[in-house]
């Protein structure tokens, strides 16, 4: 049996407080839905789904029982329905505030409409109510659930997890479940377990001996399938008693295995206070097993160190000291053929942090500049607005500044429509002026610039002062699929094509990232400024790195890079973003539209530093003199390589890959660092059969990483076929430089980058230099 289980321990049983916290839940919930507006949504309403002009249709829409499930039909559709939760929606918007919703303002009164937003890349919802009353009463309702669904704490979601696997289990909805209903529901948790092993949990939690369990009996028996035997083990190792750990018996443990020796016993308490269920525990300054786990389980037994979540890194150095989140295409919600341009993909990537997006305008018909990629069949949307989008968006998610990456096709005329729409819009978000009225020898800093807008485009004057120049310095990419990839500049012929004059007023709001043509390091070396800046395609940044590594690294300590992904694209898919990062390149713009390893790798460099959207390079890439290069780390001064040593014991409550009601999954997990060359490596555990639900490996893998300042970990769990390409269950990426040793949970994402709750690892992670 691959199942994986002890029968129960005193312990656990001594400390179990989930019935307290189910009673604590359920009065919670009689809360919520005592709510008034909750109320009117648990009634039921009739709202109008938008998808377009033309489609728009009544569905019945209604919260269920469980304060958390919205459903909804049509009147015509027989049994059929929908679903979702509020822990997938991520806001509210009132009145027309999505592109479709603004195509039907003249239908629909602003007081009638709101859209649901989701979370990651499923479209939003637009609805239509049939007063102004009952529009208000959906926004506020649902605003309050997702208030509560995020701010629940971990027990709170863990005690919300085992509800709804009770209601999921209770088929027949007689607020009990027998034990066929518990056979179907090992398989719905990912446990294939037998059947003599099943009925013998299913018997031990039925203390009634009715032949069922009611809600605080499944609590039980739920208990049982979740004890954690590696868990109880490491506590065991520090506790005197085998029943708590006293609070020497806790610094102990923080500082031999958790290397916090810095922490004082004031520290611990705190611990004790935070997350130990157990008053009468508390009063003696002790952690039960049950507090124990829950702060392995919490944010601060992460594998993320919680001091590098918050801003902790200097913002005064100048840009090109900074990796900065970038976007490309970022008009496109799709494939760059006939992929749907939408403001919507500006907001989701601001609201990622992103802090460089980019336009491609293009000629309207009617005198207004569109955006779309050209001389494709991507829908086109109009540049007034996208702008009217940024400056609603530009600092929700950080007030560090954003630049606006112009990539320009206009004729003279629309550019001054550009630059009217940027002044008026924007105001004095947009930076058209020099810090103080003077130039600086290096770019100011994100500091100076919070809140503000930067144009990155073609400027009249300088080193080129002419009038006469293309107005991009970007390879179009109709050339690099016509010419290959080997087409990094643009052929004789098409650039004269391409040359157009440049509007005075659209130059003049160009300050501090103005587009130029990259003729070489050395000419940057002894012409280039600051403010100017070169884009390379991904293909000869590759080449750039690969052959003139160090020369680029110091190029990049001066002046600001962007990189772009090869034409050959269409399918808006990703280079690997690290091979750039490696030489200091900060503008490494990647389909944000994309999902997978790319994006995991730039949401993990992202995540630390307040999720800003900047992250301070490492010391010898700030220093222009500097001899780094990443094809040899090792000849650099300072260097370094750590050695990491990572011990995956166990999973939990992984999510089925294959929804069938007998698919179980075959877990391993493989973890894979990225960074200098000699740091791109690999290596996996063996795969666990039939188990998703608590699978425990015991598996040690060990690496050497030579660059750790800019190497990236990621963990990834995949349901194991020998016949074909696994399938993806889930991931979590972060920085080297961020990880906590000792016993720590990895809490796992989906392929959007979502959280998937409770879904974690439990590891075990030792640094140490080589001796």
């Amino acid at each position: 049996m691959s199942f994986h289980l002890l029968l129960p321990s005193p312990i656990f049983a001594a400390h179990f407080l989930w019935h307290d916290s189910r009673i604590a839940m359920d009065s919670e919930s009689s809360r919520v839905r005592d709510d008034p507006d909750v109320k009117v949504m648990m009634a039921g309403s009739t709202l109008r789904k938008v998808k377009s002009r033309s489609w728009k249709k009544p569905r019945h829409f209604r919260l269920l029982e469980d304060g958390l499930t919205i459903w909804y039909k049509s009147r015509w559709a027989g049994k059929g329905h929908s679903t979702f939760s509020v822990t997938e929606l991520e806001a509210v918007r009132e009145g027309h505030q999505s592109e479709v919703l603004q195509s039907t303002a003249e239908e629909f009164p602003a007081d009638h409409c709101f859209t649901l937003v989701f979370h990651g890349r499923q479209g939003n919802l637009d609805l239509v109510a049939d007063s102004p009353l009952e529009a208000r009463a959906w926004i506020q309702g649902v605003r309050k659930l997702i208030h509560k669904a995020q701010t629940m704490d971990e027990k709170e979601r863990l005690d919300q997890w085992v509800w709804d696997w009770f209601q999921k289990a209770d088929k027949n909805k007689d607020g009990k479940m027998n034990f066929k209903e518990v056979r179907k529901l090992l398989k719905m948790m990912n446990i294939d377990m037998n059947e003599e092993h099943a009925l013998h949990l299913f018997t031990m939690a039925d203390r009634s001996g009715s032949g069922s369990l009611e809600i605080e009996q499944f609590v039980h028996f739920y208990k049982l399938l979740t004890q954690r035997d590696e868990v109880w083990k490491v506590f065991q190792d520090y506790s005197g008693d085998g029943e708590k750990l006293l609070l020497e018996e806790l610094e102990n443990f923080l500082k031999m295995e958790q290397q916090e020796g810095g922490w004082s016993t004031q520290h611990a308490l705190e611990l004790i206070d935070r997350y130990e269920p157990s008053d009468s525990a508390k009063k003696q300054g002790a952690m039960s097993l049950d507090g124990f786990q829950m702060y392995l389980c919490s944010q601060e037994g992460s594998i993320f160190n919680p001091e590098h979540r918050g801003l902790y890194q200097d913002m005064s150095q100048p840009l090109s000291h900074y990796f900065i989140s970038s976007s490309h295409n970022t008009y496109l919600l799709e494939d760059q053929l006939r992929g749907q341009s939408s403001l919507e993909a500006y907001i989701q990537a601001l609201k990622r942090g992103c802090r460089c997006v980019e336009v491609d305008a293009w000629d309207g018909s009617d005198g207004e500049p569109v955006v779309y990629h050209g001389h494709t069949w991507t829908s086109k949307i109009l540049f007034r607005d996208i702008i009217s989008t940024l400056k609603e968006y530009a600092f929700k998610a950080s007030d560090f500044p954003v630049i606006l990456s112009l990539e320009n096709h206009c004729g003279v005329e629309q550019q001054k429509v550009m630059a009217q729409h940027l002044s008026q819009i924007l105001g004095d978000t947009l930076l058209s002026n020099l810090l103080d009225g003077q130039m600086l020898q290096q770019l100011p800093s994100p500091q100076e610039l919070r809140g503000k807008i930067l144009l990155k485009a073609k400027k009249i004057g300088g080193v080129e002062d002419c009038l006469d120049e293309t107005l991009t310095d970007e390879v179009s990419d109709e050339e690099e699929m016509a010419n290959g990839d080997a087409a990094e500049d643009p052929p004789a012929d098409s650039n004269k094509k391409s040359k157009s004059k440049l509007s005075r007023e659209l130059s003049d709001l160009v300050v501090y990232c103005k587009s130029v043509h990259f003729h070489g390091f050395e000419h940057a070396r002894s012409h280039g400024k600051c403010y100017e800046m070169s884009s390379f395609s991904e293909s000869k940044a590759k080449r750039l790195a690969k052959e003139t590594g160090t020369d680029f690294v110091q190029y990049n300590t001066r002046q600001l890079s962007r990189i772009y992904p090869s034409g050959l694209r269409t399918d808006s898919s990703n280079y690997n973003p690290q091979d750039m990062w490696n030489v200091g390149c900060q503008i490494v713009a990647l389909n944000f539209q994309t999902a997978g390893l790319e994006m995991d790798l730039n949401d993990g460099l992202f995540r630390q530093n307040g999720c800003c959207g900047y992250v301070l390079k490492p010391d010898f890439m700030r220093d222009g003199n500097t001899r780094f290069t990443p094809e040899k780390p090792e000849e650099r001064q300072g260097y370094r390589p750590l050695r990491l040593s990572i011990q995956v014991i166990s999973g939990q409550q992984l999510p089925k890959v294959n929804q069938k009601e007998g698919s179980i999954v075959d877990p391993l997990v493989r973890v894979e660092i990225y960074g200098v060359p000699q740091d791109q490596t690999k290596d996996e555990t063996s795969h666990i059969n039939n188990n998703g639900f608590n699978p425990l490996w015991n598996e040690t893998l060990n690496f050497v990483v030579h660059t750790p300042e800019l190497a990236l970990v990621r963990f990834v769990v995949e349901d194991y076929d020998k016949a074909s390409r696994n399938d993806f269950i889930g991931q979590f990426t972060l920085p080297f430089k961020c990880i906590q040793t000792g016993y720590r949970h990895i809490h796992l994402l989906s392929r959007d980058g979502r959280a998937i709750p409770p879904a974690s690892l439990f590891v075990n992670i030792t640094i140490s230099g080589l001796t």
